[in-house]
């Protein structure tokens, strides 16, 4: 995954923003930067506030409070028509006409965009989908992952510079959902913006340059490693063939090793500050001990670790 990206102005900037719906608050107080040619992920629970975020930005409803600027412009009611020329939006659902072929919902959007160019548009839509061989088959004759990518051609006929998705892989398959990352890695490539909700936190580490994780408010912003540095400390796992006779006499003082104890599999835990000086002194001093080593490996948390620990967080101080 890259994640060289550009020095320009973000393609999205946010500032307090909040949206109520009379008493409920779907989200509060949000404030984040996204880069352009970032693939920027938004997680979080259901109910959470994504998708109305995802609205939000994409003028579709007028926020509470807060301030915006999206593809450079400010998110204004009078700036809502050019907004939308810049940028495309992708619900979970494509929305697509079944009775239309792939070619006519196509243009037939295109129509609702007033785009010019329709059949040069719809051409390198179809391509960048890989779908150009099934322009004329009916929507209703192909599977939910074809239209998905049907969906996503048609969010690229306007060339957006950003470019949101929400859930694009919600109940594909394995394959289908592949198919639809490799679309987001070449989107990135041509440096598209995408700022992209998912359940699939697999997914998010995979594709993303950075996170949010949302809550109503926002909970911790970064990328994944960044993230998992900040929530969880630095460990190596040793198992040996035998217990150490003197596991103090091995652990305690080497460089970089702040503590150990014993884990319930009768191996070692070492928190360490910096794996790669801590592993080569673990190692000598084991050998020294004469120990017969199975494995040391260091601990790797996922962004699922990340995402858990810090929604089970809210959880325990909501209650």
């Amino acid at each position: 995954m890259s994640t060289t990206l550009k020095t320009t102005s973000p393609a999205l900037a946010v500032t307090g923003l909040a949206k109520r719906f009379g008493p409920r608050t779907a989200f509060a107080d949000l404030s984040f930067q996204v880069d352009q040619g970032e693939v920027f992920g938004f997680l979080g629970p259901n109910g959470a506030g994504k998708t109305t975020t995802v609205r939000t930005l994409g003028t579709l409803i007028a926020p509470s409070e807060g301030s915006a600027t999206v593809a450079g412009l400010p998110l204004t009611p009078e700036n809502g028509i050019e907004i939308r020329k810049r940028i495309s939006l992708m619900p979970e659902s494509p929305g697509l006409y079944l009775r239309l072929t792939v070619a006519e919902n196509l243009r037939f959007f295109a129509g609702l965009h007033e785009l010019t160019d329709v059949k040069e548009r719809i051409d390198r839509a179809l391509r960048a989908v890989n779908l150009t061989d099934r322009a004329d088959d009916p929507c209703r004759s192909l599977s939910k992952g074809l239209r998905q990518r049907v969906g996503l051609a048609r969010a690229l006929l306007n060339d957006p510079s950003v470019l949101f998705l929400d859930e694009p892989t919600s109940g594909l398959d394995p394959v289908s959902a592949r198919e639809v990352h490799e679309l987001i890695d070449g989107l990135r490539r041509r440096g598209v913006t995408i700022f992209l909700t998912t359940h699939r936190l697999a997914e998010a580490e995979r594709l993303c340059d950075r996170v949010a994780i949302l809550n109503t408010t926002l909970r911790t912003i970064g990328r994944p490693d960044e993230l998992r540095d900040q929530l969880f400390s630095k460990t190596l796992g040793i198992r040996t063939s035998r217990p150490l006779a003197d596991p103090a006499a091995v652990f305690d003082g080497l460089p970089g090793v702040e503590s150990w104890q014993t884990d319930d599999s009768g191996g070692y835990v070492l928190a360490v500050t910096d794996p790669d000086l801590a592993a080569p002194a673990a190692t000598r001093a084991l050998v020294a001990a004469d120990a017969d080593v199975l494995s040391l490996s260091q601990s790797h948390h996922s962004l699922e670790d990340v995402y858990l620990q810090l929604i089970d967080t809210d959880g325990e101080t909501a209650s």
